[in-house]
Order: structure tokens, then sequence, then C-alpha cells
């Protein structure tokens, strides 16, 4: 009764301060706002006043907000109400007050964190809490993002007790409790308030997972909830800053803050470190076991974002003791991350990981030792080789899948150190494992322990027993056998049949890459049965099909490459299948690419017109790429067909469009030449294309044309005179070449036409074109002329067709063992040539990139002797790899100079002057660092480089020209004594200098 007395008469004060019940219109005392706000216990003046204030005064528009909201009907978010704000100036806490809190503020007072039966559906991400904002939830304190909590949406529910009463001055009317959210980070959950009897009157208890108590919450840090007993409501604080999504209604600004301007500290700065290192400090966060899984949860949230939390090491390494598995997994990624940052500090947690190898719970021992070999740092070694022991013999499958895998991890650590026998032969007997992962990881164990020794042997029991145990792996652990078991052969033919059968179901497995990775074991095993090869080519044809429909275009695209490897031997295995192969709109434009090519491989006389067709649509495609990929389809086809290919070709240079004429008429100049049947056709539909065509490719196809029909084109001396009278604006020299040859054939077969722009043309060319190479076309045409008709035409007049190159350029049925052991790599997808690049730029990437070929040096010009050739193109000088960016400093190399001996000494005959600037920039070519270098003229001129090859060998060079001998000395020292890099560098530096100056023999 007496507490629903004082209930009453809050409600009578709070009556009487606004005149009617909250959220019923407009308090008839809102006077001068600014000096009632100064009177509000929460205004820029109440905080000093709130002492001195009686206890009902004090929190009487609190309480009577709090109790009217928790009789006021649901609001629904967003809804039109009249704004009411109470005799002192503030809004209102009715109907929708919580919504209009700002992001990650709880709400003041009972009224403002919705207390009763009140939902807060419209509250603002992070908005609402219990009691005196004790449950206040942020985005910060949820273990969300910086920014994410603005679209989170919640409900929360608070239920008064009514054992929780006014209580002392300055205390909560009741405590309150954010409760448990949805656990992990990121993840937004509902979030329900209620009070507990065991929280005091100044206490709120955070709530669990990711719902948790706010920064904003109590004047103690981030995540800290805890209010002492002589705690008052001036210690609470509020946000003093205003999100511009969610607009302050009924908010003051707080004395000397700008409107709308964050004070809140930035995200990166060092009193976030701070805010957290106490938090983590905190006996009254360490004993909520969520509270203090969140601030770690938050701990990680800012690492992962790129800020250094490297300050909180130490606390984060005492929070590693804790029976929580998730806190554990939390802590240990935190410290494999900072554990080369502070290697001592990392050492203090060693005890800690192994006494968790040790724990009754096999996910822990598992978690600690794959933790343990993850820390990359000096010393750590000797602490983790007994535990991996450890754990090859566990009981737990879990921990012996860990412990495999650090073996691998434990050797990388230990570098060039020689391999343990003993631990090999623990991870092969481990290869019979019951648990297929451990198997598997046993595998991929040994071939990196065996690297340097050609990894992983497999024998004749090895393979067995893989096999066997193939049924039980599961996809990803079957392609890794599969790819493994190519190193057995087996030893006769009996054995061979019987592992294809035990092979045989895995060509039909759910898996692409188990069915490619069999394909290849089939292949590779059965290279002295063809038959058998190509039933297994059959067999996948289903599966290859499919995957060249898969939704996931990286695999479409690699299963269409297989697809054209496939039809170099079996030409028309997918013939019936061409459908398959018609392009979507929505394949991206090298998927399309790849079906045109297969397309084109799989026309028949029973396919050809719906093929035909099918390409013709592709022509007017939006990609002019994709267009003029088909045009090209359309030409290749029409060696076969020639005919209807022709038709379809004509009919697009009706369309007068750039990039479709530019290729068709590309198109038609290869067909003649192959095809001569068709150069009638060809000519009749040339006349008037030369207005659509732009770029050089198709002036020069036209030309060439023009040049060698031009007797069967009516108007090709006028199609040219055009060419010629705008030669002075054509930028492209290899048109202008074209051109001049094309129009002295023409001249040959129609002189009388040709004569005058002839003249005009060579005059042009040999007077004032500025290409040497078009002046010298022009100069030899000229000088032929002189010579006479007869020797012009018995040079110019070649055969305009030859019908056997089009066999060439075709290419034969390759047996499949060609390319075999390419299959189910990335040798398609690339081409063999482009990936033994890339495959060798890849091996010699750790090193540095290789040097340029030295011989092109020596073959642009016939300045170095015969001898020196010899010694540029030996593979040696080959071999040297010169390391990049070696910056040495001249005082560094002044002082290695005078403290190494001449290795090698050699006197070069040098004619003319040097030109610093060029030599330099060839010496930069080649990785050679350039210290110190006269200037242009010097006498003497002298110049000093260094280089540095892959295995840290020194190369210090003096070069040293006296003008009046007419020779250079050069000077080599090491720091290491090497003969054969010696000689190597010795190569590269003569080629150097023999590109750019005049040596002679």
């Amino acid at each position: 009764m007496g507490s629903g007395l004082r209930d009453r008469a809050l409600w009578k004060v709070a009556l009487g301060a606004t005149g009617s019940r909250p959220g019923r219109g407009r308090s008839p005392c809102s006077g001068d706002r600014k000096k009632e706000a100064a009177a509000l216990p929460g205004g820029p003046a109440g905080s000093a006043n709130r002492a001195n204030r009686p206890p009902e005064r004090h929190s009487s528009p609190r309480a009577g907000a709090g109790a009217e909201a928790g009789h006021s009907k649901r609001a629904l978010p967003g809804a039109d109400r009249p704004k009411q704000r109470i005799s002192d100036g503030r809004r209102a806490p009715g109907r929708g007050s919580c919504a209009a809190a700002p992001r990650g503020a709880a709400g003041e007072g009972a009224g403002r964190s919705a207390s009763g039966r009140r939902s807060a559906l419209g509250a603002p991400a992070g908005g609402g809490g219990g009691g005196a904002r004790l449950g206040a939830v942020g985005p910060e304190e949820a273990g969300l993002p910086q920014g994410a909590g603005r679209g989170l949406s919640g409900r929360v529910a608070a239920r008064r007790r009514s054992d929780g009463g006014p209580g002392r001055e300055g205390a909560a009317p009741w405590g309150g409790e954010a409760g448990s959210g949805a656990e992990g980070l990121g993840v937004a959950g509902a979030v329900s308030g209620r009070s507990e009897p065991a929280c005091g009157p100044q206490e709120g208890t955070a709530g669990a997972g990711a719902g948790l108590a706010g920064p904003w919450s109590l004047g103690c840090g981030p995540g800290e909830a805890e209010a002492g007993p002589t705690s008052r409501l001036g210690a609470l604080r509020r946000p003093t800053f205003a999100s511009p999504r969610f607009p302050r209604q009924g908010w003051e600004e707080p004395a000397g803050t700008a409107p709308g301007r964050e004070t809140m500290p930035y995200l990166g700065s060092e009193d976030v470190v701070k805010e957290l290192k106490k938090a983590l400090c905190n006996p009254h966060v360490q004993a909520d076991r969520l509270r203090y899984r969140n601030v770690i949860q938050r701990v990680i949230r800012h690492m992962t974002q790129g800020l250094d939390m490297s300050g909180v090491f130490m606390e984060m390494v005492k929070a590693s003791a804790t029976v929580d598995i998730v806190q554990k997994k939390l802590v240990y990624l935190y410290m494999c991350t900072y554990a080369p940052l502070k290697p001592d500090l990392a050492l203090l947690a060693i005890n800690t990981l192994c006494k968790d190898c040790s724990d009754p719970n096999p996910m822990v021992r598992g978690l600690a030792l794959r933790s343990m070999c993850s820390l990359r740092m000096p010393g750590v070694q000797e602490y983790i080789q007994q535990p991996i022991l450890n754990g090859l013999r566990d009981k737990a499958s879990y921990v012996r899948r860990v412990a495999v895998l650090g073996c691998a991890k434990m050797h990388n650590l230990h570098g060039d150190s020689e391999v343990d026998g003993a631990l090999v032969n623990e991870l092969y007997s481990l290869l019979r494992d019951q648990d297929p992962i451990v198997v598997v990881n046993c595998l991929r164990s040994l071939e990196e322990i065996l690297k340097q020794e050609g990894g992983v042997v497999i024998n004749k029991p090895i393979a067995h027993h893989l096999l066997n145990r193939m049924p039980k792996l599961d996809q990803w652990g079957q392609a890794e056998v599969l790819n493994f078991l190519l190193r057995y052969q087996p030893r006769s033919e009996e054995e061979l049949f019987d592992i294809l059968n035990l092979l045989d179901s895995f060509l039909k497995s759910s898996s692409p890459g188990v069915v490619m990775g069999a394909t290849k074991l089939f292949l590779i095993l059965a290279k002295k049965f063809p038959h058998v090869q190509t039933d297994v080519l059959v067999q996948v044809k289903g599966p290859l099909l499919a995957a060249c429909s898969s939704e996931s275009r990286e695999l479409c695209f690699a299963a269409l490459c297989h697809v054209r490897q496939i039809l170099h031997s079996l030409p028309g295995h997918f013939s019936s299948h061409y459908k398959k192969f018609f392009c979507s709109y929505s394949e991206p434009h090298y998927i399309k690419l790849q079906k045109v090519e297969v397309l084109c491989e799989l026309v028949n006389d029973e396919n050809v017109q719906q093929v035909l067709e099918e390409l013709r649509g592709y022509c007017t495609d939006v990609s002019a790429d994709f267009a003029q990929a088909a045009i090209f389809a359309i030409g290749g086809i029409a060696r076969t067909y020639t005919d209807q290919c022709v038709q379809i070709l004509t009919e697009l240079l009706g369309l007068r469009q750039e990039h479709i004429t530019t290729v068709v008429v590309q198109t038609f100049r290869d067909l003649v030449w192959l095809c001569p049947q068709c150069t009638e056709a060809v000519c009749q539909a040339l006349p008037g294309c030369e207005e659509n065509i732009q770029d050089s490719e198709g002036k020069q196809a036209l030309i060439w044309l023009l040049g060698v029909h031009g007797e069967r084109i009516p108007n090709a001396p006028y199609v040219l005179e055009d060419f010629v009278e705008n030669v002075k604006s054509e930028t492209f020299p290899a048109v202008k070449m074209e051109l001049l040859t094309a129009l002295l054939r023409l001249f040959l077969c129609r002189p009388a036409e040709c004569q005058d722009m002839l003249g005009r043309l060579l005059h042009y060319c040999i007077e004032e074109e500025k290409d040497m190479a078009v002046r010298d076309r022009g100069l030899f045409y000229y000088r032929l002329l002189l010579a006479g008709i007869d020797e012009v035409k018995r040079i110019l007049c070649s055969p305009k067709s030859d019908p056997s190159l089009g066999l060439l350029e075709d290419q034969a049925e390759r047996p499949v063992n060609s390319w075999a052991s390419d299959f189910n790599t990335l040798v398609p997808v690339y081409g063999k040539a482009r990936w033994a690049a890339i495959s060798k730029y890849q091996g010699a990437e750790h090193r540095g990139p290789e040097l340029p070929n030295t011989a092109s040096f020596a073959s642009s010009g016939p300045l170095i002797p015969e001898e020196h050739k010899e010694t540029v193109q030996e593979p040696d000088s080959g071999a040297l790899m010169l390391v990049p960016n070696c910056q040495l400093t001249a005082e560094y190399f002044e002082k290695t100079w005078f403290s190494l001996k001449v290795a090698h000494q050699q006197v070069f005959p040098w004619k003319g002057a040097v030109h610093p600037d060029t030599l330099q920039m060839a010496l930069q070519v080649v990785n050679i660092q350039t210290i110190a270098m006269s200037r242009a003229g010097a006498h003497p001129w002298k110049a000093y480089l260094s280089a540095q090859d892959d295995t840290g060998c020194l190369f210090l060079t003096e070069l040293l020209l006296e003008p009046e001998n007419s020779e250079m000395q050069i000077s080599v020292k090491q720091n290491e004594p090497r003969t054969e890099t010696l000689n190597g560098f010795i190569s590269v530096l003569e080629t150097v200098l023999g590109t750019i100056g005049d040596i002679k023999s």
C-alpha cells in the first residue's frame, strides 16, 4: 500500500507540473524555454542544483512520465501525434518519446525507457533502456560496427517491479537491466529489459551477448554499468551528440555544444584503447561473464577494422584464463595477431596455452594447440613440440587434425632445419587413422615437410589404402587424394584395371573437382589404352556439360576451356549438345567468347544452319567486342560452308555500323586468300563500305582488297584516290605503306586511272613524309619503277590466294596423351606457353624478377664482337638474379669498397663520350644501382655501381674512362668469392656497355 500511495503522489505531482496528462496537448506553462531548461536536472545549469533539490521535485517528472507510460496504449513508430512540452521546457515523455531519443541513448527515467507494458517499436538503433538509464544499449556496446546500429530495430520492453521503490535521494526508482540479446558480433536481436531484485536501487545489470549496456549509461567507461552506493542521478550522463538520421525531438543540447556536433571521441583515437583497457580491468565487468565477453568482442571488432589494439595485450592475456570457450577463441585470435609485435608478453600466455592443451574438453585442447602453432614469434618452437607430439596421439579426432597441421607449421617455423625423421614416420603411421580428415591432413603436412625431397611418397600399400578409404572422405578430401594418386604407377595390367574399377564411381560424383580429378587419373593411368581414354571422356560428357551451365562463372569458364581441350582430340564430341553452348544475355563477356569458340568447332552438316543463325544474332550485340568475335567466328566457319557465310557477311555490311563493317572487311580479306572461289561475291559486296571504316585494321584490309582484286571492282581507283588525297591527315604509317603497295599493284592493271595519283603519292612519301619506313618504301617503289614495268610485275605480281594455307591453320587431331597431364590444371585456361611463363615468374617472385634476355641487347646491332655475343648467350648469365631496389648509401658503399679486394679487372676499348643519363637508365633495366657518376665531359670520367643477387652476394663496380687512351677500365669487388656469379655479372655489365658504347674488336 505504501508503494501504491507513493506512486499516486508522484502522479499528482507530475499532473500538477504539466497541467494535463502527458501526450494530451501542449503545456500551458511553456514560457521562456531557455530559462526553464537551465533549471532542469538535465539542463546546462541543472547538474549543480540536483543535490539541493528535494527528492520529490527531483524525480517527479521522470516518475510521472514513467507511470503514464505504463498506462498508455502501445505507440506505433512514426505516428502523428501532438508534440507536448512540460512546464520546464522539456518534451513530455508520453507516447513515442522513446522513439525520439538519440541513437545509443537510454530514455531518461521510466517514461523515456518505455516502462510498463509499452514497446518501443519505433525506437532508434540501440535506444531505450530500463529504469534510470541503467539499461542503455548503444551500437558501440552492442558489438556492432560503427554506424551499423542505425539500422537496428529491436523491441525493448521494461517491466516495473513494485519492490524497487523510489529509494533514497538521487537513486533510481527501480533497477533496470538490458536483457539478453542475440549473441555474436553484429547481430540484432530482441532486447528485453526487466528489473532484478538482486540489483540495488542504484545498480543495473547489463544483458548478454550483443545487447549490453552502452557507453553512455553511466559516468564510468564504455560497457561499464556499475554504480556505487553513493551514486547519484548527477553521476548519470547522456550523449551530447545527435544522429543526422534521427533528429532531436524534445532534446536540449547542453551549454557550449554546437547543434548536431558529435563530441564522442574518434573511433581510432587512443581514448578507445584507454576505455577498453579500463573496462577490461574493471572487477564488476569481470564478474559478469557476458559483459566481459562483450568488451573482448569490441576489442576484436576494432582490431579487424585496422585499429592498433596492442595496448590491451596484457589485459587480453589475463582474459584467456577462463572456462568460456567463446571467450578463449576471441582472446586466442587476438594473441595470434599481436604476438609478433609483443613477443615478450606473448610468452607469458604460453603457460595458459600449455595448460589448455591438457584440458578435459577436446575443443579447448584443439583450440589451444592451434593457437600455439599460429604464434609467429621467435622461441616458440621449443614450447610447441611436445604438445604437438601429444596431440598426434590424442583420443579426440579434432585434436589429431590440428596436431597434424601443426607439424607443417612447426616445420616452417624452423626454416631450413633438417627434417625430423621420427615426426615423418609418425605422420606416415597416421595415414591409417580412423578419421578421414586426419588422413588428408597428413598428406598435406607430409607434402609440405618433404617439399625439398619431392613430396610424399605413394607406394603400393599407401595407394591401395587411400583408394579403399576414398568413399569415407568428403569431396575436398577425395580431390586431394586423387591428386596424390597420380604419383603411383601400377605394376601390372591387372592392378591397373582394379584401380580403374574403384575409380569408376567417382566419375559420377556431384562435385566437379572430384570428377575432373578422377578423369585425369584415368587418362594418366590408361595412357597405353586409347579406347579406355575415349570411353572415359564420353562418360564425363554429362558432368562437363552441367559445369558449363553452372551458376558459378569461374566454374563455367574453366569447364569451357577443358571442353575445347577435349575437342582437339575428339572433334565433334559435343556436337549433339551444341545448343548447350548458346550464349545467354546475362552471361559475362569472357564466357560468351569461349562459347563462340566452342560453337565454331561443333559445326557439322546437321547443325550449321542453326549455329549460323545464332551467331548472326550475336553480330548485333550491344558489346562491340562480342559482335566482332561472332563475325570472326562466321569467317572461320566460311572456310567449310562458304556460300552461306558470305551471304550473312554481305547482309551485315548493309547495317553500315563502323565496328561491324571493319571486321567484315577483315574477314573478307582472309577469306579470299584461303577460299578463292568466293572472290567474286566479295568483290561485289565491297563498293560503298569505305564510308564506314575508320580504324587502321579495316583500312588496311580494304586497301589490300582494292589493290589485289581491283580489276574486278569498278570504283577501286576512285576509292584509293580518296585515300591519297587524305594521306597527309592519316596517322597510321601502316595504312600509308599498304596504300603504296596497293596503288602500285592497281597501276599495273589499270595504268591510265592510277598514273597521276601514284605520282602524287610517291612525291609526298619521298619529299614530305616524316616516317622513315614509309619514306623508304616510297623510294624503293620509285627506283623499282625506274628499273622497268617487267621488273615491277616480277616482284609485285605474287599469287592472290593460297588455299593450302588453310590446311596449315587447321589444327590436326592431337592424341589424348599430349594434353592428359595438363588436364584439371590452369594450362587449358591460360595456354601452355603463358602458364609456363606465369609459373616461372611465381617461382622466382621471392628472389626478385629475372633479368631480361641479354641476347636482345646484342641483336640490336653489330657492335659487340662475336666472342662477347657467345658470352651473353650463355645460360649461366641468364641464371643470375639481381635483386631490384637494392639501395646502398654512399657511406656504406665507400666503407665496403675499401674493405674488399678487387675480384675482377678488365679494360674495354671505348670510343666517344659517355652519356650518363642513358647509361644510368640502361643499368636500371638490369637492376644495377648507380651510386655516383661524373658529369658528361669530365676528365677522367668515373662511375660507381652496386648490385646484389638473390643469394645476397654484393657486387661493387668502378668504371674509369681515360679519353686520351680510348679505353674504359672496369673493376669489380665481391663480398663473397663466387666465380660463377661474378662471371654472370660481368656478362650482364658487358652487354649494357656494348649496347650503350661503341665496343670494337
